[in-house]
């Protein structure tokens, strides 16, 4: 752009009737400045959703379900259990639909996280850490037979799945219409993004590899164990290798129903663990050589696709999915090493004029 060019906008071309009708179409950002070159590396930006994450297309569509089903009356209080971003969209939803939400979270996730679900009218119900994810589960579901609420049920719901494969998988097979797609990389938490992505690139992308991660010290599907689960496909109890790790939003301590569909139906090509200290650096250097602000899963995903950058060959293409922002990560280590106050460089900097310094 030369000096006399002024960057213009037209707008979408539209009016939006609620906030849920902005859910999706998120864009493919190339990144410019990290990795081999030769490689084109690309992320999809689940933050440009409107409650900032993925887990919003599987809110909205988890309502919506409910509503054309029956299942959700007009209301009734919907509960669900959640490490955050779904109970975030839940949110979002519920507020604009006029529905009454409870959230049960164990309280080791961050504190960001249960203020966003408050700020928008939730109840938030904390579960103690030492129980894990299984136990805020049986919570909500305690809650929802005592009170007669609704269940979202994230985890096995066909509902979740279903709008991965109708907008997710249908965007990114939009936006590389006519151009190389070689590796997509993803990791899971309920599995919803990964079985829905899987329904549509192995019929309509066969070349496409799916790359799926999980935290290297609690690797469920790399060990092989299989899940145990009651006669509705939830969990029956935590799954034997799973271990406490800082990638929040992926990997519950059970392998969710949905994801079983993946799994079973070898939905991925390949299966790379990945270190949450991995996450948090490639994060930062997101935010600091990209201008992309992303949590660690984000980071997780990237850490995942630099390293198959390394070992490509020249002109392939890579797209790594970034599940959420990194601004509800502010009270986890993301953040640890990112002062408030001002460093040596700053007070430098300040001091190099005498005007309104601080003492």
């Amino acid at each position: 752009m030369d000096a006399k060019t002024l960057r213009r906008t037209l707008g979408r071309g539209r009016l939006y009737e609620s906030i849920l009708e902005t859910v999706g179409d998120t864009p493919v950002i190339r990144i410019n400045n990290l990795g081999p070159k030769g490689v084109r590396l690309y992320v999809k930006a689940e933050f440009f959703n409107p409650a900032a994450s993925v887990k919003d297309r599987l809110a909205l569509n988890i309502i919506e379900a409910a509503e054309r089903s029956g299942a959700l009356k007009p209301g009734q209080t919907v509960i669900e259990a959640t490490s955050g971003n779904t109970g975030i969209g839940l949110a979002m939803v519920c507020a604009q639909k006029g529905y009454p939400l409870v959230v049960t979270m164990a309280d080791s996730f961050s504190i960001e996280r249960r203020r966003l679900m408050r700020m928008f009218g939730a109840k938030v119900v904390l579960t103690p850490r030492a129980q894990k994810g299984i136990g805020m589960y049986r919570k909500a579901a305690e809650l929802a037979r005592a009170h007669g609420w609704f269940l979202a049920r994230q985890f096995e719901t066909e509902a979740n799945a279903d709008i991965h494969e109708a907008t997710t998988a249908r965007e990114i097979v939009g936006d590389f219409a006519g151009d190389r797609l070689d590796y997509v990389v993803t990791g899971y938490g309920t599995g919803g993004t990964v079985t829905g992505l899987a329904r549509v690139l192995r019929r309509e992308r066969p070349e496409t590899k799916i790359i799926l991660s999980e935290p290297a010290n609690a690797q469920l599907i790399g060990s092989g164990a299989p899940q145990k689960r009651g006669a509705d496909g939830s969990p029956a109890e935590s799954h034997p290798a799973f271990e406490p790790h800082p990638i929040q939003g992926w990997t519950p301590d059970f392998i969710p129903k949905v994801l079983q569909e993946a799994i079973d139906g070898l939905g991925y090509d390949d299966l790379v663990p990945v270190s949450g200290a991995d996450g948090i650096a490639w994060a930062r250097k997101l935010a600091q050589k990209e201008g992309i602000l992303t949590g660690v899963s984000g980071g997780s995903t990237v850490a995942v696709a630099m390293g198959i950058a390394e070992r490509a060959e020249p002109g392939t293409v890579i797209l790594a999915m970034l599940p959420d922002t990194g601004e509800r990560y502010l009270s986890t280590p993301l953040f640890e090493a990112i002062p408030e106050d001002m460093d040596d460089e700053e007070r430098a900097i300040s001091g190099s004029t005498p005007g309104c310094q601080m003492t």
